[in-house]
């Protein structure tokens, strides 16, 4: 079964070069995920998170980081650290529309041995990765230092951005830099966290009782921002009223999502933390996808 890139679809308006409405964004996303979808036809990927926090990558890379795809070391830029490795290929694909590849190339050499797309963020061979990420709870310290070098170096413009997922908060190593970075006043960290409710065993109340994570995260000294995640009008309205750089206080962005989001037969279902889906199967998606794209 042959299918078409999103990038290419004639159903679909061309993203445009930088997408500014929700209405904008939100064609977008649907086209990061039926490109998820593509690829878990020809790979095992961790397809929930990915589909779960796919708006917010949206408007994190498409609308609101400062980056140049043709300088991935400028200064100035922003920064994004995906402590929450295995959500590797929705941040290709959302650097894809951004334009620091083809998302292709993503598809086609997703886990391919030597190749810059990897089961986890890579940045030995792939220059737009700021991290190496993978073992959970470590990229948020590097975030932290991330964001305290930005004020050893005077820069007050640039902000880093951190994803982590809710199961990631077990991890003692979470509330170490959570403390470090009100202790520093890094108001220029800014850590997203997925909460979809679930990780690979099963659900989080079940397994780990984090609880409360906004209360935890304004007892740390954190501004704590909570919203439904997978509202993209929500997003951008969040994403624009961040306290700036130069503040300091670091603010957490404690995102309520689906797992499997817009997939019905992947969502709230722990089995789809990671797996492969038939050609058959993706017919379905896309189906399903498009059909909630066109609604007014």
């Amino acid at each position: 079964m042959k299918m078409l890139y999103m990038d290419t679809r004639e159903d679909m308006p061309y993203r445009p070069t930088k997408p500014t409405t929700v209405e904008e964004l939100k064609l977008c996303a649907a086209r990061i995920r039926l490109q998820l979808l593509e690829l878990c036809t020809k790979e095992v990927i961790h397809i929930g998170g990915d589909l779960s926090i796919a708006d917010v990558m949206t408007v994190l890379w498409l609308y609101q980081m400062k980056y140049d795809p043709s300088n991935p070391k400028w200064e100035k830029r922003d920064r994004f650290v995906l402590s929450k490795g295995h959500a590797s290929a929705v941040t290709s694909f959302a650097q894809a529309m951004r334009g620091c590849f083809p998302a292709e190339a993503v598809i086609r050499d997703y886990a391919k041995d030597g190749k810059s797309f990897s089961m986890h963020s890579c940045a030995l061979n792939n220059r737009f990765v700021e991290a190496s990420t993978g073992s959970l709870g470590h990229g948020f310290p590097i975030a932290c230092g991330m964001a305290a070098g930005l004020r050893l170096k005077k820069n007050d413009t640039s902000r880093v951005y951190v994803l982590m997922g809710d199961g990631e908060q077990a991890e003692g190593s979470v509330w170490e830099a959570a403390m470090n970075a009100a202790h520093y006043k890094l108001g220029n960290l800014a850590a997203i966290i997925d909460c979809n409710g679930f990780e690979a065993d099963g659900r989080i109340d079940e397994l780990t009782a984090i609880n409360d994570l906004g209360d935890k995260y304004r007892a740390f000294g954190w501004n704590v921002c909570e919203f439904d995640g997978n509202d993209i009008g929500e997003i951008k309205y969040r994403f624009d009223r961040l306290p700036p750089p130069r503040s300091e206080k670091p603010t957490a962005l404690i995102c309520r999502t689906v797992k499997g989001k817009g997939v019905p037969f992947m969502e709230n279902e722990p089995k789809w933390h990671a797996g492969k889906i038939t050609p058959e199967q993706f017919k379905e998606c896309e189906d399903l996808l498009l059909r909630e794209w066109r609604k007014p």
